[in-house]
């Protein structure tokens, strides 16, 4: 019988902090964009400005340009469709992995209304359909509705989707499932309008790009439970149950004690960094360690849970980050090159940490080609949606 290993709290957000090089970033010989995207599990890039702070802090040195290269020059990156459907810049060596585990999720009847919901077939159809017009080609919306009107028939250009005051053409259900099955992603923007292209993957197994996306999962935000990966990926908490029984069974997985809760990491995988957390870090919109690290409870204790979430959820806010934990907001808006940087922190930080806030501020500035000003103060701005 084996003994069982313990964590405390502080040895977990250790981990993931230095696995997630937010005790100290990377070096830029030794990590491109791509690779610090890979160590996150994605960089979340609805708001894409807030997917370029979060791969650029954690490389020295690193800017903006940096991960525009590796995004539409270098290709090392892909924006697409990620977890929880909603956008991503994945690293383009992983994207197999990706689709393959993606595509393998349990998936219910969808949030559309009968009449507008598109049969199995006809959502086959459409992916097949958006796979062939994409290949080679990047096309905007319109473009790609053309497109696949041609190849399938007007029922799949039929605006019956309500989006933002507007009406969608019903195959745009059918955008997330098309990127997960690897014939969609997102190309470069052709002024004000997205493009989308087809990456040319081919999607692994399902059941072994969801075996190793646990042990990503572990390895970044471990010890961690199934229902911990069940809502990183909006998923089943049943189904994520029945995955990590079936991990550990196999031995890949092993149950470890965080702070009297059973918790799963990596089997064999129990080091912790020999000193806690300390240092001050600003992290942007949707940083990936916010949304992902649990439980939320502890990243945000006390007054953070309140002032930085939006109804227990993460991401919403940017938030400061002090020995590890969340201890207050900040927002910043730019003027040409005066980056205005306001911190909002939610107790007295002595001098020392000023200190160091300051340092962060300069460094969304470098990350942002512009000059940092830093006021200590009220965030007035609210959650972004």
């Amino acid at each position: 019988m084996t003994s069982t290993v313990f964590f405390s709290w502080d040895q977990a957000d250790a981990r993931r902090i230095r696995r997630q090089f937010l005790d100290r970033p990377a070096e830029p010989a030794d990590s491109a964009p791509s690779t610090v995207a890979a160590a996150m599990l994605g960089a979340h890039a609805q708001i894409l400005s807030a997917a370029e702070l979060s791969l650029a802090l954690r490389i020295v040195g690193a800017t903006r340009a940096d991960v525009r290269a590796a995004l539409w020059q270098e290709r090392s990156l892909i924006k697409t469709f990620g977890p929880r459907g909603t956008v991503h810049l994945l690293p383009a060596a992983d994207l197999a992995l990706w689709t393959g585990a993606l595509s393998a999720l349990p998936t219910g009847p969808g949030g559309q209304p009968g009449d507008v919901r598109m049969t199995a077939e006809q959502t086959d159809e459409v992916v097949a359909a958006i796979g062939d017009a994409l290949t080679g080609a990047e096309l905007t919306v319109d473009e790609l509705t053309d497109a696949i009107v041609e190849r399938t028939g007007p029922w799949a250009g039929e605006r019956v989707m309500e989006a933002f005051q507007d009406k969608w053409p019903r195959w745009r259900q059918a955008t997330a499932t098309a990127a997960h099955r690897g014939v969609l992603c997102f190309g470069e923007n052709r002024g004000r309008k997205v493009t989308y292209t087809n990456p040319g993957v081919q999607p692994s197994a399902g059941p072994t790009a969801l075996a190793e996306l646990v042990e990503r999962y572990l390895y970044a935000y471990g010890p961690a439970t199934p229902r911990h990966f069940a809502t990183w990926l909006a998923a089943p908490a049943g189904w994520a149950g029945a995955l990590f029984a079936s991990l550990s069974g196999a031995g890949r997985i092993e149950e470890v004690d965080l702070e009297g809760e059973s918790a799963w990491v990596v089997a064999g995988d129990t080091e912790v960094p020999a000193e806690p957390v300390r240092g001050v870090r600003l992290l942007p919109y949707f940083d990936a360690f916010a949304i992902a690290s649990q439980p939320r409870a502890r990243l945000f204790p006390g007054r953070a849970y309140e002032r930085a979430l939006a109804r227990g959820q993460a991401g919403n806010f940017p938030v400061l980050l002090v020995d590890g934990e969340v201890a207050g907001v900040w927002h910043q808006r730019r003027s040409g090159k005066r980056v205005a940087v306001t911190v909002e922190p939610l107790a007295p930080l002595a001098a020392p940490r000023l200190c160091e806030l300051e340092e962060q501020a300069a460094r969304v500035g470098e990350v942002l080609e512009g000059v940092a000003e830093l006021t200590v103060g009220p965030v007035s701005v609210g959650a972004h949606a």
